[in-house]
């Protein structure tokens, strides 16, 4: 090779695409070539000989890799039968594979500052580019044949790609921007044994991408999914949560809808999302949604068999994507098999199954632990992205694969075994984290079976599979004895596809429930998945279901006696309680039976007036429930109404103007998100009540007033005016929302609009116009408040 010649554009070959800096240092560490028009020329009596290379090396300790890329760039050309290339690449792997393992494992905590220079060298010299050449070398047609190169020399590369990724900064994100390599990564998913390398490759390219990828531009979708063993569907399952949420939606309740609503209309234009493109594209991919469902529900003794788990432990042990888990399942192996006076060999790194099938003695046999954390981490992954898809606007479709392939069933019958089993002290965490850390698998499994379920549940019939048939005996019973028709969807369910056993899911959920220490993380979520059963219509049947196992005291006991300092445990339960006695005369008794003193009564208005943001759902349903009980003529609701602390309080005109000002003066229209409109709407909820009691010009009286005593004459009821003002436009055009408003209320939509129109009114002489209390010096209702 006298010399090498390559544009001054086309620095790939170096690893240095537009950067300048690392030239230069290139270009010094290789005595200076001579720059000729638009290429670098390196002249005759320098050739990068070995020699030279070597005599540069033990200066500059690079570990022979600039040299074995040369060699590399020289055997890896068009014709080459890839035989020598392999060789060096084996030769390459073993210097960047103990860099990673150093960067992955807890030694790294005790250097921060350590830097991995053969990664960083391997990149400088070229060699990440040059290896996507050659990975690609496929998609190239010499005389119309494709050019082809072994599933083991794609491994290496793959290994080594992603070790470098792993070491030095920025790597991943120049294959990020190569769109037709991460397209044609998938392709590579075809083989087994390129399976686990390429798709954790792509795992970390598409975490760094700017725009999500579309997968209805990777080759062969469908074949290459209905190809894929359970194994390998449950670890594509990792890439399909990148593909598939909509990117930046981590923190969706802390958004500001405007911020949304503004987006929404931009995504409007812009027709479906990628995400929705994608989801659309699994789910017309035959039996996907079935696949996933049997590997949700599969229990452990079906899992995969010792030998094919041990193959692929071995692969994890030489990938280091999953080193962790690898670490603390060995850890885990290595406590059970001193307990048990055996040990577990593993094989070796680069050891194969032609090497010898696994010897079947107890040295080989896995620890139960151990299988049962390795189902856990699959169905981590396939929980995640099924409850994605139950989000997703293929909703309903996802909803009936889901029960017709009876999810819930299975799910009900590992409950106690796998989902929410008991641990021993010793139970597996991963390196940094605690066994209470919402990164443990045990604990991320039992937070995505609950996100799953709150999803399921929510506002859709098919949240009675959640029960057994005697659990929904019992519901027909509760209507028949308090003389009510049944529930339609109950009667329409399907009895072949809902729970067996002795509890249905939803039951065993309220038992652990009930039985979760105060400080736990659980009781969020938990709480929103019981929540989700009761929303929509309000079902007394469903209320006395849960009223029965206990469900109201418990809820009290946490507010009340353990005084939950969570804001975020609080809301859910504020929220589950406000759904649990709207309506419900028999849970108000219970309410007064469990606060039958003054000091506790007090103890439950403190938690409810710390923050209204997290308890004015349950102002709005007590509030709605007065309202009901007020215009009802029966003796059992006559006694509730006179002995109820709640209500008594909640009926006093001064608690509900407090309610009422506190609510419309934390929030604004530039701060609204999800999380907290819920206040502009029970603000709503107070003064139509009022309207139908011909009461609400008294009520925007006392808030003029209340706002002079505070000082602050017209801010109130502007901020009022803009927020109805808002209102209008977020609502008059979200079918789903206006549902759920005249649903949980049992007030029609078009009284909502009515009543904010009334409030709206410009007319200054209107008795019940928002206007007509603002005086002329202090008005400001026609700011713009709409964001870029």
């Amino acid at each position: 090779m006298k010399f090498l010649e390559r544009p001054l554009t086309d620095l790939s070959w170096v690893g240095l695409g537009a950067s300048c800096s690392p030239l230069l240092n290139v270009l010094v560490v290789l005595s200076s070539p001579v720059i000729v028009s638009s290429f670098v020329f390196f002249p005759l009596d320098l050739q990068f000989t070995e020699t030279f290379l070597t005599e540069r090396d033990k200066q500059s300790k690079w570990s022979g890799i600039p040299q074995l890329l040369l060699k590399l760039y020289a055997t890896s050309h068009l014709h080459s039968d890839f035989v020598e290339c392999q060789n060096i690449l084996k030769e390459i792997s073993p210097l960047l594979s103990m860099e990673a393992m150093a960067f992955v494992t807890e030694e790294r905590k005790l250097t921060q500052e350590t830097t991995y220079p053969n990664t960083y060298i391997f990149d400088l010299f070229g060699g990440v580019d040059l290896l996507v050449e050659i990975l690609m070398r496929p998609t190239i047609s010499i005389r119309g044949q494709k050019l082809k190169i072994s599933d083991e020399m794609s491994k290496d590369c793959l290994s080594i790609l992603y070790n470098t990724c792993v070491c030095t900064e920025g790597v991943t994100k120049r294959l990020a921007e190569k769109n037709d390599f991460v397209i044609f990564l998938f392709t590579l998913m075809t083989s087994k044994k390129t399976f686990l390398q390429t798709a954790t490759l792509i795992e970390d390219i598409l975490g760094v991408k700017k725009e999500m990828i579309r997968l209805d531009e990777v080759p062969n979708l469908s074949s290459l999914v209905s190809n894929f063993d359970q194994q390998q569907l449950a670890n594509f399952c990792r890439i399909l949560a990148v593909t598939i949420s909509e990117m930046d939606t981590g923190n969706d309740d802390k958004h500001t809808l405007l911020a949304k609503n503004a987006q929404q209309k931009k995504s409007l234009s812009l027709g479906p999302s990628a995400a929705e493109i994608n989801q659309a594209a699994l789910l017309s991919i035959p039996g996907f949604v079935e696949r996933l469902c049997k590997l949700a529900t599969r229990k452990v003794s079906e899992s995969t068999g010792t030998a094919s788990f041990l193959q692929e432990l071995e692969e994890w042990y030489t990938w280091l994507d999953n080193a962790l888990v690898l670490d603390a399942l060995m850890r885990v192996a290595n406590e059970e098999s001193e307990h048990n006076q055996a040990s577990i060999v593993f094989p070796p790194p680069g050891a194969s199954e032609e090497n010898g099938p696994p010897h079947s003695s107890t040295r080989t046999q896995l620890p139960q632990s151990m299988k049962i954390m390795h189902e856990i981490m699959y169905k981590l992954e396939v929980l995640y992205v099924l409850c994605v898809l139950l989000m997703g606007r293929q909703r309903n479709q996802v909803h009936r694969m889901i029960a017709e392939f009876k999810l819930i069933p299975g799910l009900n019958n590992l409950f106690d075994k796998l989902i929410w089993r008991k641990h021993s002290a010793s139970a597996l965490v991963l390196h940094g984290h605690n066994q209470n850390c919402d990164c443990s698998p045990d604990i991320t499994l039992k937070i995505q079976f609950l996100r799953l379920l709150q999803s399921f549940s929510d506002h859709h019939e098919n949240k009675y599979l959640l029960l057994n048939n005697q659990e929904l005996n019992e519901l027909s019973a509760i209507s028949l004895k308090a003389n009510i028709p049944e529930v339609e969807a109950v009667l329409n369910t399907d009895r072949s596809l809902v729970c067996d056993g002795k509890r249905g899911l939803l039951t065993r959920l309220l038992q652990v429930m009930k039985k979760e220490p105060a400080e736990s993380s659980f009781r969020f979520w938990q709480a929103r998945a019981v929540e989700s059963f009761l929303r929509g219509t309000t079902s007394y049947a469903d209320q006395m279901f849960l009223l029965k196992r206990g469900l109201l005291e418990h809820i009290l006991y946490c507010i009340v006696d353990s005084e939950c300092k969570s804001r975020d445990v609080l809301q859910s339960y504020f929220d589950l309680l406000g759904e649990l006695m709207k309506f419900n005369v028999d849970a108000f008794k219970r309410f007064n039976k469990y606060i039958n003193t003054d000091a506790k009564f007090q103890v439950f208005l403190k938690q409810v007036n710390s923050s209204l943001v997290d308890s004015n759902m349950l102002v709005r349903c007590v509030t709605l429930s007065l309202d009901r009980f007020e215009s009802q003529v029966d003796v059992k609701v006559a006694e509730v109404l006179s002995e109820c602390r709640l209500l008594a309080y909640i009926s006093q005109v001064p608690t509900q103007m407090s309610f009422l000002f506190r609510l419309i003066n934390i929030i604004h229209v530039q701060t609204l998100t999800q999380e907290n409109v819920s206040c502009l709407n029970t603000s709503l909820v107070i003064l139509m009540l009022a309207r139908r009691k011909e009461r609400l010009p008294l009520y925007l009286r006392l808030l003029q007033r209340m706002e002079h005593s505070k000082k602050y004459p017209g801010f109130l009821l502007n901020n009022f005016h803009n927020l109805l003002r808002f209102w209008q436009q977020h609502y008059l055009h979200k079918d789903k929302d206006s549902t759920c408003l005249e649903n949980s209320s049992c007030i029609s939509f078009s009284y909502w609009k009515e009543t904010v129109s009334i409030l709206l009114n410009p007319d200054r002489q209107s008795p019940s116009a928002l206007v007509s209390y603002i005086e002329e010096p202090y008005m400001d209702i026609d700011r713009d408040f709409t964001e870029e």
